[in-house]
């Protein structure tokens, strides 16, 4: 029987068990297509990254023996289709059984299976051998109850797979250190530069360019810096052990205008590519601690973990559990639009201007940056969730629909109605300022409400209290926030209101 294994962008698994022995009766297929770089307009840097780590697999399993195709996306030969790809291979090399590894993806998921019914010869999915949880384990652990919480499940899972426990008691006696990752970054450590791997980028982008694919952001074509292999992945796990792990917990939460990246280890773009796993990335990093423990504290490790194995994963079962209906969701009716400046980066607003900024031109930002800040002003400004997760989708270079659109649509805008946060994560601009530099040098002034220079966030989010006040009635959590809002004279609401709403009508302005 000759077989055909198809490998997607972000099935970069050297370790799986396909690749465990070599077949001369199988052959193994890669291709950078038109569909997946349309789809959403992506960051330069992504379709690079995904493109060089393709490249860089296919080499790497040709040099294992084992027979494999690639299609660049420049060849003439390639039709740019996964359907298209899947026949022609099959009548080329007269295969007469298709393989695959099941979707991360819930739209290609189906398209595989429809590919595959109107297949003449058999076919069969494999598991990915990738996540600690399989598509439907979350939701057989939260089977009769009404309430998703993660801590929940991350517990589960630590019990399970037993990480950072001794015997039936978590580590350090406590479950979850988050009350000890909330520092703001006041200098005090000096932040370790990135891992870099200034590779020549030249040649690819110009063949995405001549394809005429439509990208946004930046790119340095003689710097390109993001890991697009497993060893360099696991480059970038031991300089995050060696160099950062000591105060990432630390300042988890924390922003800054002169540190990007601050302790953060900016692996996900390697695993959810899958050129490394979080199983190991874990295992390396908890070593790492162990023999560290005079000068790493148990905070620092619980917050990556909980990340990893708590959020990650977490975050996959709920977008498993309710696809395709998730996609769709908008229960709070936002509909404006998405100003012109995250795509310019042109805002007088310091922490948008950052953030947004740092996206364009690193396709990076860390979690703080895309919930409090992006994410609070789109939710605050009630944009539309669909184009707040185009956006997001395309930027961030990590951004792949399983862990993208439940982060965005869930956790950041609330638009499930609460399937995975149990509030909004909405702040005025005290959060901003308790947490990072931002506000200290804005043209705005955080502390003022209704002056010209009164930061935009203190008067959104009053105004979107009021605008949700029937929908947040009976959630508890919001329950002191909108007793502080009835506390608001109706002459100072309506002052609220009509700033709120002159600078949603004029967000690009701002």
């Amino acid at each position: 029987m000759r077989k055909l294994r198809l490998i997607l962008g972000d099935q970069l698994n050297s370790e799986h068990s396909w690749f465990q022995k070599t077949d001369e009766n199988t052959l193994y297929v890669l291709a950078e297509m038109r569909q997946e770089t349309d789809y959403v307009k992506h960051h330069i840097q992504k379709v690079v990254a995904f493109f060089l780590s393709m490249r860089n697999f296919y080499t790497h399993i040709k040099s294992k023996g084992h027979k494999s195709i690639y299609f660049e996306i420049s060849d003439i030969e390639n039709p740019q289709n996964l359907e298209k790809i899947i026949s022609k291979c099959i009548e080329k090399y007269r295969i007469q059984k298709f393989e695959y590894q099941l979707p991360d993806e819930f739209r290609l998921d189906e398209e595989l299976k429809k590919i595959c019914s109107n297949l003449t010869i058999p076919s069969e999915a494999f598991d990915t051998e990738h996540f600690f949880t399989n598509r439907t384990e979350l939701s057989e652990f939260f089977e009769g109850k009404k309430l998703l919480l993660m801590e929940n499940f991350y517990r589960y899972m630590r019990k399970k797979h037993h990480i950072i426990m001794d015997g039936s008691t978590p580590l350090g006696n406590q479950w979850n250190f988050d009350a000890s990752n909330r520092k703001k970054y006041k200098g005090e450590v000096p932040v370790p530069s990135e891992k870099k791997f200034q590779k020549e980028v030249s040649k690819i982008v110009q063949q995405i360019r001549e394809a005429e694919i439509s990208t946004i952001g930046n790119i340095e074509l003689n710097s390109f810096s993001w890991p697009t292999s497993r060893e360099q992945s696991l480059e970038v796990v031991d300089y995050f052990c060696k160099n950062l792990l000591k105060h990432f917990g630390d300042y988890e939460d924390a922003m800054h205008t002169d540190e990007k990246f601050l302790f953060h280890s900016r692996l996900s773009f390697a695993m959810n590519s899958k050129m490394i796993s979080p199983k190991e990335v874990i295992e390396i990093v908890i070593s790492y601690y162990h023999k560290n423990e005079s000068n790493i504290t148990i905070s620092q490790i619980e917050g990556f973990v909980r990340q990893i194995l708590g959020w990650r994963e977490y975050i996959r079962g709920i977008y498993w559990k309710e696809m395709p209906n998730y996609a769709q969701m908008n229960v709070l009716n936002n509909t404006n639009k998405l100003p012109d400046f995250f795509w310019t980066g042109k805002t007088k607003m310091n922490c948008m201007s950052h953030a947004i900024n740092q996206s364009l031109d690193d396709a990076y930002a860390h979690h703080i940056q895309r919930l409090m800040v992006i994410g609070n002003f789109t939710l605050l400004t009630q944009i539309n969730p669909d184009e707040v997760d185009a956006w997001y989708l395309g930027v961030y270079i990590d951004a792949i629909e399983w862990v993208e659109l439940p982060n965005t649509r869930g956790m950041s805008q609330y638009a499930d109605g609460g399937i995975i946060a149990t509030k909004p994560y909405v702040s005025s601009g005290s959060y901003i300022n308790k947490m990072s530099n931002n506000c200290a040098k804005c043209y705005y002034n955080v502390k003022d409400k209704f002056g010209e220079k009164a930061c935009p966030f203190n008067t959104l989010y009053w105004n979107f209290l009021d605008e949700k006040k029937e929908y947040f009635k009976g959630n508890q959590r919001m329950g002191m926030m909108l007793n502080m809002l009835n506390k608001i004279s109706p002459e100072e609401l309506y002052k609220i209101k009509i700033k709120a709403n002159e600078i949603i009508e004029n967000m690009d302005s701002y």
